[in-house]
Parts: structure tokens; C-alpha cells; sequence
């Protein structure tokens, strides 16, 4: 028997998948053990078919009165559907399984769902995809075990072991097949799987399986609509009620339906399920009600009934104040689905009652950090009262300001995703339609990813400048947070060509600042996928202040929006400036991922300095300004730009020439070096001026002076020192 062969090769895998579940409230899938006949040899067909004397041939004694013909297996048994005979005949299924009810495979599993370079079966560390036997086999095991933990959730009805025992199989790359597979197995059912399918779904939804898994399972039901229609008469209204379903319970989005049907030909029965989704439920008057309740989902309690009872225990806790009885209460409405209509009346109640507001928000932080309410349930909530604030606005006239206020709360205190939610103040500020963003963001993505292809940084600025990216604080934000994000998810390469791209942007400081801010308030989410986030989003944060992207007093700002001291958020800050304590610092920072957008490793510092002392040579022999900026330019290092202004003011003390003096005033009048790359090379030069005093006896003289006109002509900032540091001796003695 098939499972039994999983148990024997697979026996780890399937140890775990089978006691993940709670003992005392699952029962466990029963499977026959029953010992079958030896399979007989497959006869050998002659080159015009078998011959009439063999076992295989029509009307033969061995297929009527073998004792295993007589086999079946238990009633419980989840592959009663499959088609086996132990007969002289040839046992495979007609159209190679994929025919008749139980056996959905074929209809459904194409080979691009088996051979994907994103999915699990891909070697990132050699940079190659697995052989196409090894990918198939693997997703054969897949298949079986995920069979295993489907038939069990129709069994047991059991959210949370059904959630553990996914998770275990350890590819979730492969969970949109997870999506196909259970409504495809569902469609063929009751009523009673139909609903426990779309509760899973939604209870699953951006804690196990990601939105873009979601999306993609849907869609390769549609495309297998003409196909499943064989097989199940009612596959259309099916399949539309289960679309309905997901876009009510908001883990489809509405534009599904119209993105989907721009792929699909007119006359096709895909085509027909998004017509009968849309026009036979979602545009129907009280379309939610009707279609929670279409498989009897609420078991007849109506929408009214749970607002009712969630108000009323809402009420009793605000009196009481007592948790455990709150959480006991939501338990009982067996809703998760609905948890965020609990988290819309809890920040209602909290805007309409001040006194009670601390009490409510710590109940949803509790019921969230223990799991009651997930982190999508929350989002929902908030969601919901952001697009009803403008009609709140009429009965509590600052309703704005207070639910802006309840989300900082929240954020800070970590139990909420603030960069998911749409900003209030950009919504009643710039008025940019939510469309616009969404099609930027779909744009953006396309874009970096060509980028992360090409290399070509100008074609970039280029798009971004056509979008009016550079002058708009909330389009640069959602950039930076994109491209870092992206990044995250490949290899040192693309996180370098991510940094050196943010150096050529003219985004306002603002933005960048938002867009770092986005980035670590959603660390704790992005730390399920990338257990390496804290590290990454550090070195992208020193990186960014090395290269003066971001400022060091920027960088501060950010660290008071990280609080609590074990939060990634916080650690993420700590290891970012601990990162930029440390003396040459920079270049460390630099080759962390290899330089100039390559994947070979940085620069060293020495070809550095070489480079740079040419192009000052050269210029001092004669050369052209423009030149002289194309080269520095050239360097890609702006964060290095001090070992220019070191090495210029060198030559200049050494020859007394004030060619190089020139060069660097035009330099920073072009913005090619900035003040803090001036402050830091005039430092390195006052570091060298022991040894520079053996070749320049009045190098102490000459560099005063110079500081004094580097301070009149703006370069440097009027707190900078002249002094020469005191060095601190091992004994502690100053020299």
C-alpha cells in the first residue's frame, strides 16, 4: 500500500507529520495494514499485443478467482477511490490515474508545478536547479504526505495540527499546490469539507501560506476548470463559490477576477467561473452574508448574532476587566475568520471610551501575543476602521488623529505590522488613489528585478524619474523598502547592487528615512521567512550611513522608534551602530558583500588609494576638472571620497601647489564631496601629521591655516577642531 511505503522509506517525515497533532483531540488517520498478495510480473506484450494465452488477455482465470481480487480496503481508508487489481492484468489506471473521482493528479499537477526554479528543490549555494528526476521525486513525496494531511483535517477538523504538520514538510514553496489540492479535494465533497476547506484557508492565510501562494493555487484551479468539469458536473459553481469565499474572507483580492480573466480565452470554463463568481455572488446585495452561510459555515448564526455576541463580551470585560473570561468567550464563537470585526469593535470602543482605551489595546495585545487573534486578523481589523475612518469622523470628530494615535501604540508595542496598513496622514494628504500605489508597486518590482538582471543604474533613475519618484516622500518609501526587501532574498551580489543604487538616487531624506522605518516594522514578519534578517537589515542600515544616504542623526530618529530591548526591531538598531563604532569602520562595511554591484569580492583599499593618487597626479600634470570628476565618480565608493580630500591636502602641504586645493573646492561645490567625507579626511591628515612633519617640518603650521580656510569657505562645520588628537598610551600616560 502506498502509505505504508512512505512509512518505510519516509519514516522520520512521517513519524513527526503523524503525533505533530494533539493527542487527546485528534484521531488518528486509520490506514490498512492488511497484507496484499505479491504483485504479479507485468507481461511482456509482443510487438502486435499479447497473445491470447496470456494472463493478460480477455476473459483469463486469473483475474476472476485470485484471492487478492477479492481485497478491499477499509471503509475508512482515504485511498479507498484508487483502482488496483492484483490480476494477470495490467493494473495501472486508465489515463494513467488522472481519470474518474480521487484521482485529481493529472488534471492538476503539470510539470511546471514540479520543476521551479523558486521552489525548495533549487540549490541557492551551488546556483543550480536539482536534476528534473530529483525535482519530480521530490514533489511525488510531497504529493503523498500532503494527501496524508488533508485527509486528516477532514477527519479531525483540526486548524492548528493541520497548520504544525504543514509547516513540518519544510517546502513551502510548494504551498500553493497545498491550495489546489484541498479545494480540488474538497469540490468533490459535502458541504461540511467545503466549509472546513475555506476556514483552513483563511486561518492559514499570511501566518503558513504566504498571499502570492494563495493567489497562484486559485489561479491554477481556474486554469484547470475545463479539465475538472469532467469529472464533477457542478465544477463551475463550485469553484466560484470557493473564489467568492476567499475575496469575502480577504485573502483574494478583488482584482483576481480581472487579472485573471484577461489570461484566459473568452469561451473557456475558467472564464466562466470568474463571471459566475462576480456576477452570481460578489455583486449580489448582502453578498458576505449569503456567502458565509451558502455551506452552512456559521452553523445558522447570523452576521447580526456575532457582532452582538462580540459587543456584549466586550462590554462585560471593559466592567470586569477579567482576560481569561474574554479569551474564553472568543474561543467559544469558533470565528477565527471573523477575529477582525473583535479587533474593528475593540478600537471603536477605545476611540468612543478614553478611559477604557488602555485596557482594551492590552486585551487585543495579550489575545495576540498568544495567538488567539493572528497577526492578518489584526491588520484586517485596523484595515477596516481606516476605510470607515471618514464616517467615523462624523459621530468622533477627531477619529483620525485617535486611530492614528491607537496604531503607534500598537506598532511600538509590536503587536501590529504599521507599514501593511495605508497611512492616514498620506491619504488625506497627497490623495494619491490606492490603484496608483498598487500599479507603482507592481511596476517598481519589475523594474529592480531587471536591474538586479542588467546592472544598468540609469535606466532606473530613468523609470523612477518618469513616476515622479524623486519628489514624492511616500512613492520613494515604498522603493526603498521594495529593493531592500528583494535583496534581502538573493545573494551578496544583489544586496551590493541594492546599496549602490540608493547612492545614485535623489530621493528626499524623508522618504529613505520612511522607507527604512517600513522595513524594520515589518522585520518581525520578515524574520519567518529570512532567519538572517536582524544581520541583513543592520548592514543595510550602516551601509546607508556610511555611503551618506542616511544620516547619522537620521539614524538616531530611527533608533527611538525601536523600542523594547528584546525586539528584532531594537536589535536590528543595535547592531547597526555597533557596526559603525569600531575605526575603519567604512571598510569593513564596504567589502561585507564584495564591491561595485559585483559578486567578486570589494576593492581592495590599497588599489583604492593607488587609483586615487593617479587621477590627483594627473590632474595636477594638466588635466581637466570634468575628468578628474569622472574618475572619482567612477570609484563607486562615496563613502571613500575622505582618502581624496587626505591625499589632495597631502600634496598640497608637500608641493605647495594650489592646483589640488582648487580641485577640492570644486569638488564640493558639486556636491561630489560632501562635508562629512571633508571633516573626515581633514581628521585622517591631522592623524598623519607626525609623520608628515619628517618631510614638511611646518606641516602643523600649513594644516591650521588650511583648516582655517576649509572653515571660511563652508567646507567644514565651525565646531571642527584643529587640534592635533591626544593619543592615549597603553598605561594610560598621553603622548
Amino acid at each position: 500500500m502506498e502509505y505504508n511505503k512512505v512509512s518505510k522509506e519516509h519514516p522520520e517525515q512521517f513519524h513527526s507529520a503523524s503525533e505533530s497533532t494533539d493527542q487527546l483531540s485528534v484521531t488518528p488517520l486509520q490506514i490498512n495494514t492488511t497484507p496484499r498478495s505479491p504483485k504479479l510480473p507485468k507481461p511482456h506484450h509482443g510487438k502486435h499485443g499479447p497473445s491470447k494465452g496470456s494472463p493478460s488477455s480477455k476473459g483469463s482465470p486469473s483475474s476472476k478467482g485470485s484471492p487478492s481480487s477479492k481485497w478491499s480496503p477499509s471503509k475508512g481508508s482515504p485511498r479507498k477511490n484508487d483502482r488496483h487489481t492484483h490480476s494477470g492484468r495490467d493494473g495501472r489506471p486508465k489515463k494513467a490515474g488522472y481519470g474518474g473521482k480521487g484521482t485529481w493528479g493529472g488534471l492538476l499537477d503539470t510539470e511546471e508545478d514540479c520543476i521551479d526554479p523558486n521552489d525548495p528543490n533549487y540549490d541557492n549555494n551551488e546556483g543550480k536547479q536539482l536534476t528534473e528526476t530529483e525535482s519530480v521525486r521530490a514533489f511525488a513525496e510531497y504529493r503523498k504526505k500532503l494527501m496524508i494531511i488533508v485527509e486528516e483535517y477532514f477527519v479531525n477538523d483540526d486548524v492548528l495540527s493541520t497548520a504544525n504538520e504543514l509547516q513540518e514538510l519544510g517546502m513551502p514553496g510548494y504551498n500553493y499546490y497545498f491550495v489546489k489540492k484541498l479545494l480540488s479535494m474538497a469540490m468533490d465533497r459535502h458541504d461540511k469539507e467545503k466549509e472546513m476547506a475555506a476556514v483552513l484557508l483563511s486561518s492559514l492565510y499570511a501566518n503558513v501560506l504566504a498571499p502570492p501562494h494563495v493567489y497562484k493555487g486559485f489561479s491554477k484551479l481556474i486554469e484547470s476548470a475545463d479539465d475538472l468539469i469532467v469529472d464533477i458536473p457542478d465544477a463551475v459553481d463550485v469553484l466560484a463559490l470557493f473564489i467568492a469565499r476567499a475575496v469575502v474572507d480577504d485573502i483574494l483580492p478583488p482584482a483576481f477576477l480581472k487579472n485573471q480573466m484577461a489570461s484566459l480565452v473568452k469561451d473557456s470554463k475558467g472564464a466562466e467561473v470568474l463571471l459566475r463568481a462576480e456576477k452570481g455572488y460578489l455583486s449580489a446585495p448582502l453578498h458576505a452574508e449569503i456567502i458565509e452561510r451558502k455551506w452552512s459555515g456559521c452553523k445558522n448564526k447570523t452576521y447580526d448574532d456575532m457582532k452582538t455576541k462580540i459587543k456584549n463580551l466586550l462590554i462585560e470585560y471593559v466592567l470586569s476587566g477579567d482576560k481569561k473570561e474574554a479569551f474564553r468567550c472568543i474561543k467559544d464563537l469558533k470565528v477565527p475568520f471573523f477575529h477582525h470585526e473583535i479587533v474593528k469593535r475593540v478600537l471603536i470602543m477605545a476611540m468612543e471610551n478614553r478611559a477604557s482605551e488602555d485596557r482594551l489595546l492590552d486585551l487585543l495585545k495579550e489575545a495576540s501575543g498568544e495567538g488567539l487573534i493572528n497577526s492578518s486578523q489584526i491588520t484586517k481589523g485596523f484595515s477596516r476602521l481606516i476605510d470607515m475612518v471618514d464616517d467615523l469622523s462624523l459621530d468622533i470628530l477627531s477619529a483620525r488623529e485617535l486611530l492614528q494615535s491607537l496604531i503607534s501604540k500598537a506598532a511600538s508595542e509590536g503587536w501590529l505590522c504599521a507599514s501593511s496598513l495605508k497611512s492616514l496622514s498620506f491619504q488625506q494628504e497627497r490623495g494619491i488613489e490606492n490603484d496608483t500605489i498598487r500599479l507603482f508597486k507592481i511596476q517598481v518590482e519589475a523594474t529592480i528585478q531587471e536591474y538586479f538582471l542588467a546592472g544598468d543604474i540609469l535606466e532606473v533613475v530613468s523609470s523612477l524619474e518618469s513616476e515622479n519618484c524623486n519628489s514624492s516622500v511616500e512613492l520613494s518609501a515604498l522603493f526603498v523598502k521594495k529593493l531592500i526587501t528583494m535583496a534581502m532574498d538573493r545573494k551578496n551580489r544583489e544586496k551590493e547592487m541594492a546599496s549602490m543604487l540608493l547612492t545614485s538616487l535623489s530621493f528626499p531624506s524623508d522618504g529613505i528615512v520612511n522607507g527604512f522605518v517600513m522595513l524594520i516594522d515589518a522585520a518581525d514578519d520578515t524574520s519567518l521567512d529570512n532567519p538572517a534578517v536582524v544581520e541583513d537589515l543592520a548592514m543595510f542600515l550602516a551601509r546607508a550611513v556610511v555611503d551618506e544616504v542616511l544620516p547619522p542623526q537620521h539614524l538616531e530618529e530611527i533608533g527611538t522608534r525601536c523600542t523594547g530591548t528584546d525586539s528584532i526591531r531594537s536589535k536590528v538598531f543595535q547592531m547597526a551602530r555597533s557596526l559603525l563604532q569600531p575605526r575603519l569602520s567604512s571598510e569593513r562595511i564596504l567589502r561585507c558583500w564584495g564591491g561595485g554591484g559585483s559578486s567578486k569580492p570589494g576593492w581592495a583599499i590599497e588599489d583604492v588609494k593607488d587609483k586615487i593618487e593617479k587621477l590627483l597626479e594627473e590632474y595636477e600634470s594638466g588635466g581637466e576638472v570634468h575628468e578628474a570628476f569622472r574618475c572619482i565618480k567612477e570609484l563607486g565608493m562615496p563613502f571613500f571620497h575622505h582618502e581624496v580630500v587626505k591625499k589632495a591636502l597631502v600634496t598640497v602641504m608637500e608641493k605647495r601647489s594650489g592646483r589640488l586645493w582648487d580641485l577640492l573646492g570644486q569638488c564640493f561645490s558639486v556636491g561630489l564631496i560632501t562635508t562629512n567625507q571633508m571633516a573626515k579626511g581633514f581628521g585622517r591628515v591631522a592623524d598623519y601629521l607626525d609623520d608628515l612633519a619628517l618631510d614638511v617640518p611646518d606641516a602643523e603650521q600649513q594644516f591650521v591655516q588650511y583648516v582655517n580656510g576649509a572653515k571660511d569657505a563652508g567646507w567644514l562645520d565651525s565646531s571642527f577642531s584643529s587640534d592635533r588628537p591626544v593619543h592615549i598610551g597603553e598605561n594610560g600616560s598621553s603622548s
